[in-house]
């Protein structure tokens, strides 16, 4: 297991594991997470460009959305926003799964394009199955046992699960290959579609509208570049934004944060890095 950030060792709050190796199940990031008893209450959870799953299997997890409690392992949609407002955690292990919504639709069903920005409980989705792979990655020693034997059961579910849309899934690799600067319009035009029945189809099977799933994968790329250092004016004129001001917008309209303080959230999220301090 690694630590979040080598040069904030004695802050980071969560011990955070990662694979050795990238998924073979393409669109799959994993972490493991374990408290390092300094998860604070109240920790907000930054929107990212993937359905995210939190499978529980050692002490206490409990978010609340809308009010509402959510305890133990839990999923939350694409761009999940102000929707997961308060997480409380104790002494828990927990793996974070994050899932392409192009694989999302093939590993969670097609309700996963129903969750809108939401979070609900894991068992409200898979029933008792949620609570038997938590007691199984529970029985695994060892976090690389866990990714390996999580990666089959993921595997297993693509292999017996129907795909979004072939156009859909171009539509989707063209905004992110674009970092989210791109026009709806010019993607419409390329399918030979109406942006009417683009929006339509992109948004039942993604589960977001083409034009708000742009301007969250460009987010995605701010608060990156925000977190490695980087200036806001810089980030916002490489990024294609109209000026700072409208960076400022985004990025408030996504964690009611400025550029300035999203940078210092605790960030449950892991690419090719990942990271948990204060």
């Amino acid at each position: 297991m690694r630590s979040g950030g080598s040069e904030r060792d004695d802050a980071v709050l969560w011990d955070i594991a990662c694979p050795e190796r990238p998924s073979r199940v393409p669109g799959v990031t994993m972490a493991g997470f374990a408290d390092r008893g300094l998860t604070p209450p109240g920790l907000r959870l930054i929107p990212h460009p993937a359905v995210t799953l939190v499978l529980v299997f050692g002490g206490t997890m409990a978010a609340e959305y809308a009010t509402r409690p959510l305890q133990g392992s839990f999923l939350t949609g694409i761009g999940f926003g102000e929707a997961v407002r308060r997480l409380r955690a104790e002494g828990f292990e927990a793996l974070q799964v994050r899932l392409s919504p192009l694989v999302a639709h093939a590993v969670v069903g097609p309700a996963a394009a129903d969750l809108d920005g939401t979070a609900v409980a894991l068992d409200d989705v898979w029933g008792r199955e949620a609570a038997r792979l938590s007691e199984q990655l529970g029985e695994r020693s060892s976090w690389q046992e866990r990714f390996a034997w999580f990666e089959g059961r993921l595997a297993d579910r693509c292999a017996a699960a129907s795909r979004v849309d072939a156009e859909i899934a171009w539509a989707w690799r063209r905004i992110v290959a674009a970092r989210g600067s791109i026009r709806i319009e010019y993607l419409a035009a390329e399918l030979g579609w109406s942006r009417k029945r683009l929006w339509s189809r992109f948004r039942s099977q993604i589960g977001l509208p083409p034009k708000r799933a742009a301007k969250l994968v460009r987010f995605d790329h701010a608060v990156h570049r925000i977190v490695a250092g980087r200036d806001a004016a810089g980030v916002a004129a490489d990024l294609g934004y109209t000026d700072q001001s409208h960076l400022h917008r985004d990025v408030a309209a996504f964690t009611s944060l400025t550029p300035a303080t999203v940078a210092d959230e605790p960030f449950l999220a892991v690419d090719h890095i990942a990271w948990g301090w204060p």
